[in-house]
This record gives structure tokens, sequence and C-alpha cells, in this order.
């Protein structure tokens, strides 16, 4: 089997933050994903409370020591959440601003590595996940302008029940591992993602 090295580049919602079984969704995918037989290595470079314009300063530093030379290293990203946070009025993140982040960041990536992009999830807040939505609508017009697969799971996890319940019980922004687990069957079901697995 080849040896696929990813780095999965994000905030809270890519680390797992709220999991009991500290897996989030990228532990998930890799598993399933070994499991039909895909030798993966998986980075989960997520950082809790990270706009755009932090892990745009941060992303190449981390990942360079993960995807040496040699291997076949992959990037996923997956971000937008804090950019749509409320800070004194504002958006922490101007969405405009959060739009050409989005866009450095995949491009700057795509000159050596094959990339994924996973839009944000919804928020309890319904102005917030119109936030979100917004944010998802401009990372997939930067995805299609770069040829890149962008997956907006928005939608889907709105109705995913076990997601809210979980939030609920929690911190009141993330789920546990079921909802997690919702995000990692989106992704697994994904046709850019089993093709992406050689």
């Amino acid at each position: 089997m080849a040896d696929i090295r990813i780095c999965f580049i994000g905030d809270s919602f890519t680390q797992g933050t709220g999991d009991e079984s500290y897996l989030g969704w990228p532990g998930r995918v890799c598993a399933a994903a070994r499991a039909r037989g895909h030798a993966v290595t998986a980075y989960n470079l997520g950082v809790r409370r990270e706009t755009t314009d932090d892990i745009r300063a941060r992303w190449r530093a981390e990942v360079g020591p993960r995807l040496v030379a040699g291997v076949d290293g992959r990037i996923v990203f997956s971000f937008g959440a804090n950019d749509a946070t409320l800070e004194d009025g504002q958006w922490r993140v101007p969405s405009a601003l959060s739009e050409e982040n989005a866009r450095a960041m995949i491009a700057r990536a795509l000159l050596t590595y094959p990339v994924l992009v996973v839009g944000p999830p919804p928020a309890p807040e319904a102005d917030k996940t119109a936030r979100h939505a917004e944010l998802a609508e401009r990372y997939a017009r930067v995805c299609r302008g770069l040829e890149v697969p962008f997956l907006d799971i928005l939608g889907p996890i709105q109705s995913v029940g076990a997601w809210w319940e979980e939030v609920a019980a929690g911190d009141g922004i993330h789920p546990g591992s079921r909802g997690y687990g919702a995000i990692a069957d989106l992704v697994d079901a994904w046709p850019a993602w089993r093709s992406w697995l050689p």
C-alpha cells in the first residue's frame, strides 16, 4: 500500500473538541480509509479559536516537517467558524478577507499537494449559521476557481439530531462523538475523498 500522509488543517471542529473518543472526524474518516486498505497517516492540525488569519500564518511551517519530500502528502483544509464569530459587533475576520485567506492558502498548497476543502458546520444561533453559510459559499467559489473539491456540510449537519443533542449537552458549540461521526460519514461518502485515495 502507498504511504499516504494527510494534514487536516483547521479549527476546533477539525481538532474534534468535545469528542469523548478524541478522534474527531479526521480520525474516523482515516480509520475507515484504513479499513478499506489505504495506508494513511493522519496529522490533525486543528487549533481551537483559530481564524483563517491564524491558520494562514502557521500552516506551512506545520506541514513542512510532516509532508517531507518523497512521501505522498495531501492536505484537507476546514475552517471558517471562528471567522464568523462576533467580537465588539464585528466578525473576527471580515468575510471578504476570509475568502482571500482561503484562496491564498489553497492556491499555495496546490503548488505542492493535492487539496480538499470541507466547509464549516452550522451553529446553534440562526444568525451565526447564516454567516457560516455565507463563508461556505465564498469558499466554494474559491474552490471552483482553483478546481479543488469542496464539501458543504452545513445543510446536512443541520438535520442531524444527534449533533444538536450533543451540542446542548456540551459546551453549546461543539458536538460529541456522534456529531463528529456524522461529519466523518459525509466525508467518507464524498466521491472526491474516495477517488482522492489511490
